[in-house]
């Protein structure tokens, strides 16, 4: 076995650039010279000589002395530890931030080739710099973290809010089952099924999202807590640590994505539910053409059983999911629209301060509008009293000979028109003309309540069908 060879400190320095070795090779005179600066003196030279003795070297690469580079390495990673403010290759003080490589060097490495044309700068004036740098891309991900924790608690409330809503589904449903409790066991209990299946689907969804916001804001806030450590610290362990920070600080933290169609669908559990069963007997049904879709309402608004009927009330707890408006008292109808022609009647009864007609799908429900075409709005409605007004641009009054309770509105989707008729003396009160681009839902809003004064609802009017069986 080979006896290790001991080495002094001196013998780790090479000769022509006085360092701490950097791959040393073995010349055959027996001298030991960094593989870099025994290049470069070659060929400033023009010769294969040694630097130190001037004996001229044979023909090939010069091998690396293993020995002396492994002892080079283990000096450096000493004097490292020891003195980390000292440049482990020319044993001076480290004081210049290189930009291009952003490590801190010595002014002999500044001046060496690795370097030479690098961009430098004190290494003050580098910390002071990319604290700042880092300071920001912390301050912006303090922020995603803020947006994750509101989205978080949203949807933990959302969650909770699906459980209301089936219990207050569950409990309607079971009320209009009682009414045909003889022949309707079956058809009652099909359908909770599939109340409950959509519960256990959308709150699954739910409970893995909330798990991953939860791990994503504990990942987050643990790499917060590292970058402010880091930039707690000294600027010289902070430059040190500066590419892994630079690194962590770039990560891509995904914004959460709003959940659209979450909440439980009680249009399609409840909207005309005598109908859709009473349909299977075979017997007549009164039907509206739309419901009301409660998940689109306003937090003051409340619904008959049926979604047939609105009215103003007290506010209720409900998460703001994307597709409910809260910019208005309002709430759309279902469905949508998107061909064909469709007609229903609306009971305003002896209300005030009403809005009826259609509205596109992509209104802002979060922001103030103003309820004109340009905003995806063509509606109609009674305010000031006794007056009556289309929503154009420029408002149109609308001259009515005998005061309208119900009103039918005729949509025309291909060619673009939406006519209001009083059923009272069946005169067309307005018409709309414009182009539809997009699915287009029912409007209706019931109106504020009036001190003194109880709110009045607005009733989607039943239609009588005539169902043959064969």
């Amino acid at each position: 076995m080979e006896a290790q060879v001991v080495f002094c400190d001196d013998d780790l320095l090479c000769p022509q650039c006085s360092g701490v070795y950097s791959y040393p090779v073995l010349l055959k005179c027996g001298h030991n010279i960094c593989r870099v600066c025994l290049q470069t003196f070659w060929e400033l030279k023009g010769s294969r000589e040694c630097p130190v003795c001037g004996a001229l070297s044979v023909l090939g690469r010069p091998p690396i002395n293993l020995q002396l580079k492994i002892a080079a390495e283990e000096y450096r990673t000493q004097k490292a530890v020891k003195c980390p403010d000292i440049c482990a290759l020319h044993n001076q003080k480290l004081q210049v931030f290189c930009e291009n490589d952003e490590e801190v060097i010595c002014l002999v490495c500044r001046t060496s080739k690795s370097h030479k044309i690098h961009q430098c700068c004190p290494m003050e004036e580098a910390a002071e710099e990319k604290k700042k740098e880092v300071t920001s891309k912390l301050e912006n991900m303090k922020k995603k973290l803020k947006l994750l924790n509101k989205r978080h608690e949203e949807w933990k409330e959302t969650k909770n809010y699906i459980q209301t809503q089936t219990l207050q589904s569950e409990g309607a449903i079971r009320e209009e089952f009682e009414k045909l409790r003889v022949f309707l066991q079956d058809e009652e209990e099909s359908r909770l099924t599939l109340l409950r299946q959509e519960r256990d689907v959308k709150t699954g969804v739910l409970s893995e999202k909330i798990q991953d916001i939860q791990k994503q804001i504990k990942s987050v806030a643990a790499l917060i807590d590292h970058i402010e450590a880091t930039l707690s610290q000294k600027d010289l362990p902070f430059l040190q640590n500066y590419k892994e920070t630079k690194i962590r600080a770039k990560e891509n933290i995904h914004e959460p994505l709003c959940v659209r169609d979450i909440l439980i669908n009680s249009a399609k559990h409840l909207g005309i539910l005598k109908f859709e069963v009473w349909k299977k007997m075979g017997n007549t049904v009164k039907s509206a053409p739309i419901t009301f879709d409660p998940n689109s309402a306003q937090s003051n608004l409340s619904f008959s059983d049926e979604l047939t009927c609105v009215q103003y009330g007290c506010r209720q707890s409900v998460p703001d999911n994307p597709e409910r408006c809260v910019n208005r008292v309002c709430v759309l109808g279902t469905p949508g629209f998107s061909s064909g022609r469709h007609s229903w009647t609306v009971d305003v009864g002896q209300g005030r301060n009403w809005y009826i007609g259609v509205a596109r799908e992509s209104i802002q429900r979060k922001n103030t509008v103003f309820l004109d075409p340009n905003e995806g709005f063509w509606v109609i409605g009674q305010t000031s009293g006794d007056s009556y007004w289309a929503q154009t641009p420029n408002r149109t009054s609308l001259v009515v000979k005998q005061k309208p309770e119900r009103i039918t509105v005729e949509l025309d989707y291909g060619k673009g028109k939406v006519v209001f008729i009083n059923n009272t003396d069946m005169t067309i009160m307005h018409t709309f003309r414009d182009k539809f681009t997009e699915k287009i839902f029912p409007y209706f809003s019931p109106g504020l309540y009036e001190k003194g004064k109880i709110s009045s609802p607005i009733i989607i009017c039943a239609q009588t069908i005539n169902i043959s069986m064969e």
